[in-house]
């Protein structure tokens, strides 16, 4: 997975932190949380706030 790839990273997210509130994160733990996934493969540094946005609602959609 590639940052660009939301909808992804927002799954793994949910199937494996299924009981972190993704609101109670940090940017930067969610970025930590998302690079350390198995199927991420794309420069750490890649992301910005607005990505890291988009992953967070994503993740809350996926979740509810």
């Amino acid at each position: 997975m590639r940052w660009t790839d939301i909808r992804d990273i927002a799954i793994e997210l949910a199937e494996q932190y299924p009981d972190v509130e993704p609101l109670k994160l940090s940017f930067e733990k969610m970025h930590a949380m998302i690079c350390n996934l198995d199927a991420f493969d794309d420069d750490p540094e890649a992301s910005n706030e607005k990505i890291l946005e988009s992953i967070l609602m994503a993740w809350l959609e996926e979740i509810e």
